[in-house]
């Protein structure tokens, strides 16, 4: 397919979408925490949904029911039109497909969908982590997908929720504002203004670098919860993480951890926030410093650590963050050794090998490219998926 005629099924695919309206139809990947409110918000909404989880028996409760009971912040039950562990079905008739899973498992269900997706269709990473989008699009493009599929990433979830139930959810909160870039960013308002009805929250970030290099949650989660094992090891994570987790000494180090992953953004063009900054404008949280700022944050009072260092806090964060981080630093020589020496404190105290299993340059399909040609792909110099991304 030409770029010219690509272009052109990509907005006519748009169109019918705006179109459609009310009756677009959402497919949710993942059945967890995230999945089941996103899906039964959106059935609750009005909206056609499919629901698609790996393990076919975590959806025997929703077909069960019929769909998903939401309480909390949304209240009621969504019908839920097909709720299935087959890929193919999943997808079929779906305008929007909203991947609701732990980035560890973005790999898996993109060499999944590759074969089913088709031209048009919208793929959202709710959300992206560092570099979700890259590694989607290349792990598309070597399992053979060459159809004309938009990519796009938020940079955090919409929803603060828990299962509470296989078919029930509560919405605590529903954030106000979530940061949204389309690969590559120059389709990121016209996937806006089809995405905008069910989601008015998703607001405009300029590329999936930005909201790549926004991943608070790398600096927050692996290191806070590794210099804590004893403490959580030997209570089983009875204390505030955050408030009594991060010592003035602990917060000497995550905003040394903070300060590399700045560096890394800066020298890919991307002005990003300090984790201070963040908890300034995210809670209003004043201070000197991290630590300062951190026990101002009221809202992580009463927040419990982990029982285990066992967490995803770690098995998502150090090979889908902090790996990704340290991969580019590698490539662009910026030097990262705190954030290194977390990955290997990980892999000594899991006994794993997140470098290996972990998010890189190679598997994100940047491996060798400037930083001029990584900021040409993020904003769309190149044309996308079809043509290699």
């Amino acid at each position: 397919m030409m770029p010219q005629e690509r272009e052109e099924l990509l907005r006519s695919a748009l169109r019918a979408h705006r179109e459609r309206g009310a009756r677009m139809c959402f497919c949710v990947i993942g059945a967890g925490h995230g999945g089941l409110a996103m899906a039964g918000h959106l059935a609750i909404m009005g909206y056609p949904v499919r629901l698609y989880n790996r393990t076919q028996e975590n959806l025997h409760a929703v077909r069960w029911h019929g769909g998903i009971s939401v309480s909390g912040a949304v209240e009621g039950f969504g019908a839920i039109q097909v709720a299935t562990s087959v890929m193919r079905e999943a997808l079929d008739g779906a305008d929007v497909v909203m991947v609701v899973v732990p980035a560890t498992a973005h790999r898996f269900v993109a060499r999944e969908a590759a074969p089913w997706l088709r031209d048009g269709q919208i793929v959202v990473l709710n959300p992206g982590r560092t570099g979700g989008s890259f590694e989607f699009q290349e792990t598309l493009r070597r399992a053979g997908c060459r159809n004309a599929v938009l990519l796009a990433e938020t940079a955090t979830f919409v929803y603060a929720s828990r299962a509470l139930s296989r078919w029930e959810a509560r919405i605590f909160s529903i954030k106000n504002s979530v940061r949204f870039a389309a690969l590559p960013a120059y389709w990121t308002p016209e996937l806006l203004s089809v995405l905008h009805r069910a989601f008015p929250q998703f607001m405009p970030a300029d590329n999936v670098l930005s909201t790549g290099m926004e991943n608070i949650g790398a600096i927050f989660h692996p290191a806070l919860t590794l210099l804590n094992a004893g403490w959580i090891e030997s209570t089983r994570g009875d204390f505030d993480y955050y408030i009594h987790g991060i010592s003035p000494s602990v917060a000497r180090a995550l905003e040394i951890l903070d300060s590399e992953r700045l560096a890394v953004a800066s020298s890919l063009g991307v002005r990003a926030v300090s984790a201070r900054e963040w908890l300034y404008l995210t809670y209003d949280s004043a201070g000197r410093d991290l630590y300062e700022a951190i026990q101002n944050t009221t809202a992580y009072r009463g927040i419990r650590a982990p029982s285990n260092i066992l967490h995803r806090y770690v098995t998502e964060d150090v090979p889908m963050s902090l790996v990704p981080l340290a991969s580019l630093g590698r490539m662009l020589e910026v030097r990262v050794p705190m954030i290194e020496m977390v990955i290997t404190l990980a892999n000594v105290m899991h006994g794993r090998d997140y470098w290996n299993e972990g998010r890189t340059v190679e598997t994100m399909g940047l491996a060798g490219l400037s930083v001029k040609e990584i900021r040409q792909r993020a904003v769309g110099i190149e044309s996308g998926i079809a043509e290699g991304g």
